[in-house]
Order: structure tokens, then C-alpha cells, then sequence
């Protein structure tokens, strides 16, 4: 990308230009910097007069551009070697710089201090092979192609584990046709991927609010090596969700898929259609509705068969499926044991809302009503 740029020739030395074409991109240009803020609608180019920064070393440049900085040294104005972009939002990019354009290594890293990618850049784009890691532990490996996506034919995602994985075909970082493989080994940062022969092939399969899935038989390979379906030790909850393996804290151990409905839907119903919904964000829940709570009519995840505790092993939690899209998992809180029942706190309204009593149907207010029992008998025991 080239642009001339005009100015006094007095004030040239004083002034400079940021173009900011993509959240993770920038280029300078001589002594002038642009910042370029789009939205859907709208398109600004500010031109932005600023002084030479805050001079660490006679070499080393501090800018700041609103609420975010670049920072590194610079050779006749341009940022030359390692270099670090701090977003406005406490992201960060450490990077590689040649003439002020992104080249070599770089690492990016979430406001939270999460890595969020690691690989190369080449004239600013991603370049070779990247890694791109999400929140949930999980994480997206491959070659990209000349624009910098996650798009090929020998593209992974490696499940939180680090070891299971789907190799085959992702768009853009999304899955479109893979198979169960295994990661062996990493040289030098490059993985070494086993494919099962044997596998079957898994493809992105997002849930509609009348299609709970295209493949409704077809188990999650890492969920099917962690967790079984089995009659609840809870009295009266019918089946419930047992782990196959020990497993430490923060570990992802199942899948809520469902159908994608409305809040609305949800509030207007009765109790008794609402026994397997969760809240995914402030406009969508996830139903896993009759007849598919029965395994023999879907079993591509599993995690609506976790039964409630007040005192809970498991945990809610937001992840980025490659085949369900976003949804949410279930993840230990604390260690557990192979065949220990894994159990989650629905998290219901335990205040009265009005004449209709609390948020909760009529089982959940009377397990609270028992354990809140519990819990006084024995506070009153210790203080005997």
C-alpha cells in the first residue's frame, strides 16, 4: 500500500502519520501518521500532529495515539526491529519490524494477558505457519494462505488437551471437512499430526432454532474419551454425567449444544419444557429438547446430562466449537476422580420475583430448601 504525502517542509520533522487499516495492522509513511477509525456505516481519516514522543534512548520511541501506543526504536522514523502496539483495550502485539511494517515473529496477546496468537507477519499480513489460540484452551494450527487466513487443506484444531485434534480443510479458520488425528510431537514450534484411518469426517455443523444438528449420532472425540452417560446418584434426576478419567481443575470435560432460541420463548413457556436450557448470551439460549435428551436420539454432545449441585464440581463455561460454533462446556472447578459424577450449579434465581415465587421450577426450590436445612444443622453443630 503506497500513499504520498504532502506537507511543510518546516514542520515535517514534527509531525507524523499513522495509517491504521485493520485493528491489527499499521504502517508509517515518512514523518506523518494517519489513524483510519471505521465503523459499518462510517469511515474518518483524522490526520494526527504529535511531537516525537516520550525519547527512552536516542533511538527509542514512545507514540501515543488516543488510548493506544506504539512504542520501539526507530531508524530515520521507522520503527526498525522488536517493536509492541498496546490496543486501546490493554491488547497487545509484539512484533518484528522492517521499515515500519511488520516482518519476522510476532506474538498477540488478549487484554487478560492471553496468548491469542503466535507465527509470523510478512508486509504486515500474517505469514507461514500461525497459531491461533482461543480463551477456551483451545487452539486453530496451519499454514496460511497469500492473505494472512487460516485457510488450506492441512489445517488443525487442537482441542484443550493439546493432543486430540481434527486435521483436514478449514475456511478462514472455520471447519469444513476434518478427521480425528493426534498431535505426537513439535519441532521447533511446526506440529506432527497423526490421522486416524479409521476416523469419520466431522464438519462444521452450527444449530439452528429447528436443527439441533445435521449429524445428531455422531460423538465429539474429545468428549467421548472424557465422559459417559449413566443413572444419576442424585435421588429422582434420572441420568446424569460421569468422567471417564481423572481430571485436574479448569478442565474442559463436555459440550452444551442445542437448539438456538429466544429468552422470550424461553420466559413464555412452562417449567417442564425448560429442563434442558441454558443461557448462552443476553439474546440466544441452547435447548436440547425432547426427543433429543435421550441418547438414542442424539449424542453429539453431552453436557445437558450434568445434574445440578448447590455444591458443585463443574462449572459453565463459554467456548468456540469447531463443529457447534459458540456454545458452552462444562469445566471442572476442582479435581475429580474417574466415575465421580459431575455436577453444575444451574445458577436459577433464588429471590421471589412477585406472586409466582422464585425463578426456578419447583424441584430446584425444594433442593435449596433441604440444603439450606443441611447447612444450618451443621453451623449449629460447630457452634455447640
Amino acid at each position: 500500500m503506497h500513499m504520498q504525502t504532502h506537507g511543510p517542509s518546516t514542520v515535517r520533522d514534527e509531525i507524523n502519520l499513522l495509517i491504521f487499516f485493520l485493528p491489527n495492522l499499521f504502517a508509517s509513511f515518512g514523518s506523518y501518521f494517519f489513524i483510519l477509525l471505521h465503523t459499518k456505516k462510517l469511515i474518518w481519516i483524522i490526520l494526527i500532529i504529535v511531537d516525537k514522543g516520550d525519547y527512552i534512548s536516542p533511538k527509542y520511541h514512545l507514540f501515543s495515539f488516543l488510548y493506544s501506543r506504539l512504542e520501539g526504536f526507530y531508524v530515520d522514523d521507522a520503527l526498525q526491529g522488536q517493536g509492541i502496539y498496546t490496543y486501546e483495550d490493554g491488547g497487545a502485539l509484539h512484533g518484528t519490524y522492517i521499515d515500519g511494517e511488520l516482518n519476522g515473529p510476532a506474538q498477540e496477546f488478549n487484554p487478560e494477558g492471553q496468548l491469542v496468537f503466535r507465527g509470523q507477519y510478512k508486509d504486515n499480513i500474517h505469514y507461514g505457519l500461525c497459531w491461533i489460540y482461543y480463551t477456551d484452551g483451545a487452539c486453530v494450527v496451519g499454514e496460511v494462505n497469500e492473505d494472512g487466513e487460516m485457510t488450506g487443506k492441512s489445517v488443525s484444531y487442537v482441542y484443550p488437551d493439546g493432543r486430540t485434534a481434527l486435521y483436514g480443510s478449514f475456511v478462514d479458520g472455520e471447519l469444513i471437512e476434518a478427521r480425528l488425528a493426534t498431535l505426537t510431537t513439535q519441532e521447533n514450534s511446526r506440529p506432527y499430526f497423526t490421522v486416524d484411518p479409521d476416523s469419520l469426517v466431522y464438519c462444521y455443523d452450527k444449530s439452528t432454532s429447528s436443527c439441533i444438528a445435521g449429524h445428531k449420532l455422531l460423538p465429539d472425540p474429545y468428549e467421548s474419551q472424557r465422559v459417559y452417560v449413566g443413572q444419576s446418584l442424585i435421588s429422582g434426576a434420572g441420568e446424569g454425567l460421569f468422567t471417564k478419567i481423572e481430571a485436574e481443575a479448569n478442565t474442559v470435560m463436555a459440550f452444551y449444544n442445542g437448539v438456538r432460541i429466544t429468552h422470550t420463548e424461553v420466559d413464555s413457556r412452562d417449567w417442564s419444557l425448560n429442563g434442558n436450557t441454558i443461557s448462552l448470551d443476553e439474546d440466544t439460549v441452547i435447548d436440547v429438547p425432547e426427543p433429543f435428551n435421550l441418547t438414542e436420539n442424539y449424542c453429539a454432545s453431552l453436557g445437558h446430562k450434568a445434574n445440578h449441585s448447590f455444591t458443585p464440581n463443574c462449572k459453565y463455561d463459554q467456548y468456540v466449537h469447531p463443529r457447534f460454533g459458540r456454545i458452552k462446556c462444562i469445566r471442572t472447578i476442582r479435581a475429580v476422580e474417574k466415575d465421580e459424577e459431575l455436577t453444575v450449579a444451574y445458577g436459577y434465581d433464588h429471590e421471589p420475583s412477585g406472586k409466582s415465587g422464585p425463578e426456578a421450577p419447583e424441584w430446584y426450590t425444594k433442593q435449596l430448601l433441604e440444603f439450606q436445612q443441611r447447612e444450618s444443622g451443621e453451623d449449629a453443630d460447630e457452634t455447640c
